[in-house]
């Protein structure tokens, strides 16, 4: 399933984004825990090369735990700042302001040593759209300051957020970049709903959804929704179907609402904790 999303807020927001790197400290690099590296834009990642870096892997209640645990592993490995949130949660707030403090660090000391007092750390907050940026600064922030939606594209410029301990944030703009070279990875990012579902086939991308849970999950599949040996993700989805009530008129079954409640209920996490990528 080729996907390939790109609208032309996007450039701008990316030259934005070039733009106010210089102004930052340290890049927090946001991502889905459920499919954490097809949800690193490589273009954020070369624009911040030389900028020390925290990894938050968020919606992490809905991932897996063990493979939260490998992929923690993974990051830190490569030396990264690495840790798992629930953005709507304050529950990691103060962890956060933790990491930044230890990321930022010898920054601090080489201001001390200068004799450049109180200067803030800035650090700028990055990834593709809805993985949970702007819900982040509000949870960080205590109010709301950046506006919030489960739709992707909802920030539409930069914004900075003073936080306690001279920490300063700037929110921006989800970005993708122009083109997904794997296919999978295209297909993971529209699974957890980082592309406007406007654009896609909702009957092929549950279809295609599927497919990756008989393939990697069919205990999910064979309890929730009475899958056979043998079916095909078509006849998994005339039996979601079926037991969803999905008809049009003349009792005639909706394979497109089957595929989209397929798909709500992996967003939502009502299929379960699922990783769709491992490291």
């Amino acid at each position: 399933m080729k996907i390939q999303w790109y609208p032309g807020h996007m450039t701008k927001a990316k030259r934005a984004m070039s733009d106010a790197i210089k102004l930052v400290d340290i890049i927090i690099e946001m991502t889905d825990a459920r499919a954490p590296e097809a949800t690193r834009n490589p273009e954020i990642m070369e624009l911040g090369s030389n900028k020390s870096r925290i990894i938050i892997l968020n919606k992490a209640d809905l991932s897996d735990e063990s493979a939260n645990n490998r992929w923690a592993s993974h990051y830190k490995e490569q030396g990264y700042e690495c840790m798992f949130m629930d953005s709507r949660k304050k529950n990691g707030v103060n962890a956060l302001i933790k990491a930044i403090e230890n990321v930022s660090k010898e920054k601090r000391e080489r201001d001390a040593k200068r004799g450049i007092k109180n200067r803030p750390v800035r650090a700028m907050v990055a990834g593709i759209p809805n993985v949970g940026k702007s819900t982040l600064i509000n949870s960080v922030s205590g109010r709301a300051m950046a506006k919030t939606g489960n739709k992707p594209g909802v920030t539409k410029g930069n914004q900075w957020i003073k936080l306690k301990g001279q920490i300063e944030l700037l929110d921006t703009p989800g970005i993708l970049w122009p083109k997904f070279e794997d296919e999978t990875v295209g297909e993971m990012i529209a699974f957890i709903g980082s592309i406007n579902d406007m654009i896609i086939d909702i009957r092929e991308l549950g279809l295609e959804l599927i497919k990756w849970f008989i393939k990697n999950r069919p205990e999910i599949l064979t309890e929730r929704f009475e899958m056979q040996d043998g079916d095909d993700e078509n006849a998994v989805l005339i039996k979601i179907a079926n037991l969803r009530g999905c008809t049009k008129k003349g009792n005639e079954l909706d394979y497109d609402k089957a595929a989209g409640i397929f798909v709500n209920e992996f967003r939502s996490g009502k299929l379960g904790r699922v990783t769709l990528q491992m490291p």
